[in-house]
Parts: C-alpha cells; structure tokens; sequence
C-alpha cells in the first residue's frame, strides 16, 4: 500500500496545500511516455487482430496533444505551457564562470516568443495593467554572458506573472540571489523553476482557483513558484538537493527561507514533474540542501548589485 502524506502548507502557502506519495522501496522508476506519433492511413484491421499499441484507427487524422513546446535557449532550456500561456519549468545550469559577464538587462525588452503559433502565444498585451509583474523563471541577472543571452530571459516563454510588491520585486529576487550565491560553496548549481497551481480550502471543499490575465483572457495566473535545486562540488561524490514553492503573494523579509522548504517528493506530486531523475536517492547520495550550507536569504544583495551598476 502506498502510504499518502498530506502537508497543509498553513497561512504562509496562502491556504495551498502540497501532496506527496511515498512510493514503495526498490521500485524502478517509470520513464515519461512519448507522445503518439500522428498515424498514416492504413487498411482497416479486421475485428480482434489489433497489435498492441496500434492507434492507426483512432489517431488516423492527427494527434491532438496536448503538445508542451521544448526551447533550448544559451542559458536554459524550458518546457512551455499551451493551455496556461506559462512555462511549465525552465531549467538551468549556473557556475561561478557562466554567471560572469556585462550583459545589462536595461538594453533588452520583453517580447513574444515567434517560436510558438500564434493562437498558443502569451502576449505583450496580456500583462498590460493587469497588475501583475512579468516574473522570470530564468532570471536576466543569470545571463550576463551576452547580449543574446540576456535578450533570450525575456521571451515571454520564460515568463510568467508574479506579485511584484513583496514578491518579484523582492524575496523572490532575494531568492534568486541565493541561488547565484551557491556557486560560491558549489562547483555545479542546477535549478529547475516554474509555476504551481494549488488548491485552498473553501468550507468543506478544496478548491484551485486562479485568475487569468489578458484580454480576451489569455495567460493563468499561478498561486505559487517552485524552484528546485541540485548542487555539486567536484571533490564530493554525493549531491545537495533543495525543494522550495512558495505563494505568489507578498511575503514579508522576516519570514525564513526555510518556511518554504519542502521535501522533492512534494514538490513533484504538485507539479507532477520528475526532477533529476538521473540521480540514486539513497542518504549516502543526496542531502538536503539546507544540511550543507545555511538557507536564509539576504535582502540587500542584489539591491547593493545593481547600485553597483
């Protein structure tokens, strides 16, 4: 039997709650199933002699997804969101040398992502005056190195709508700060970020419930960001894994860092992402994250960075 743990995330997740599934020891992980493939025409197969796996009749005029669009950009690589107008994550690999340059966020702009069709798009238009921010998931601060790489963290791919007083303004930049900083006790930092949609209780009832900007309305407004991490120094063998969400509201600077910590499973089951799959779960592989270096954020950091300007 499958063991279900249940974490109510309280005032400080907004009411959201986070799920988590406790699978059974020495179970092989399942690898994600591939997409059907849209089906030729074929001959009619008689009643009963159907090959297993056979979808030739029932996708014989195309597969209609649903379809979550793969970008590799110079500092990411994202999985993007038709239905919600959002990524679904946007993955990145962040050392002390790839973080270098002078790239300056005040010469790029935010535009539409022609990569994706029309009809699927976010648009520049969505977020005007809808009161929200447009957040990064992979932050213009990570991709110095050029002027394409700065350029290519404000498609609206990597883009989704965030509080901006109190949150992208402020502890969630602190928090992508803190992500930068890991370089300093890493060798090797991935972070995985994306958007959540979590339930909140209404009586009796858990509900999730999300506004949707744009007009018509067009892109999902997420109830909170996740970002997951994965660090490595070269001279240990084993890995450091950090799980955060937190809600998309204000969130005042005295409230630690460690509110918001969760275990990866967590996070997974709400997300329903599978996150460095490649690596062996086992104590002696992985630790927790805040185990090996102190989670607390500093709140003037990236303020100091950019006066430095």
């Amino acid at each position: 039997m499958h063991r279900i743990v249940t974490f109510v995330a309280g005032t400080l997740l907004g009411g959201g709650v986070i799920y988590a599934v406790n699978r059974p020891t020495g179970k092989q992980a399942v690898q994600p199933v591939q997409p059907a493939q849209p089906a030729q025409p074929v001959q009619p197969v008689q009643p009963g002699k159907r090959a297993p796996g056979d979808t030739s009749e029932f996708l014989r005029y195309g597969y209609p997804g649903p379809v979550s669009d793969f970008i590799v950009r110079s500092r990411y690589a994202a999985s993007y969101n038709r239905a919600l107008r959002n990524p679904n994550w946007v993955a990145e690999h962040l050392t002390r040398e790839n973080l270098q340059g002078t790239a300056d966020r005040a010469d790029s702009e935010f535009h539409e992502d022609p990569d994706i069709p029309s009809s699927f798009r976010a648009l520049l238009k969505d977020y005007y005056r809808s009161g929200y921010d447009r957040g990064h998931m992979c932050p213009a601060a990570d991709a110095k190195k050029d002027t394409q790489a700065m350029n290519e963290t404000f498609f609206l791919t990597n883009i989704a709508p965030q509080v901006g007083k109190g949150f992208n303004r402020n502890y969630w930049a602190s928090l992508e700060t803190f992500v930068r900083d890991l370089t300093k006790s890493f060798d090797d930092v991935y972070c995985i970020s994306g958007p959540l949609y979590l339930p909140q209780k209404e009586g009796d009832k858990w509900m999730v419930r999300y506004e949707v900007i744009g007009n018509p309305p067009n892109v999902a407004v997420p109830t909170h960001f996740f970002k997951v991490i994965l660090a490595k120094r070269k001279n240990e063998s084993g890995f450091a894994i950090g799980a955060f969400a937190l809600p998309n509201k204000e969130i005042d600077n005295s409230v630690p860092l460690t509110n918001f910590s969760f275990p990866l499973e967590y996070v997974e089951k709400a997300a329903g992402l599978k996150f460095f799959d490649q690596v062996e779960r086992k104590a002696d592989v992985v630790a927790p994250l805040c185990s090996k270096i102190q989670c607390t954020l500093d709140h003037d950091a990236w303020k100091k960075k950019r006066q430095q300007k």
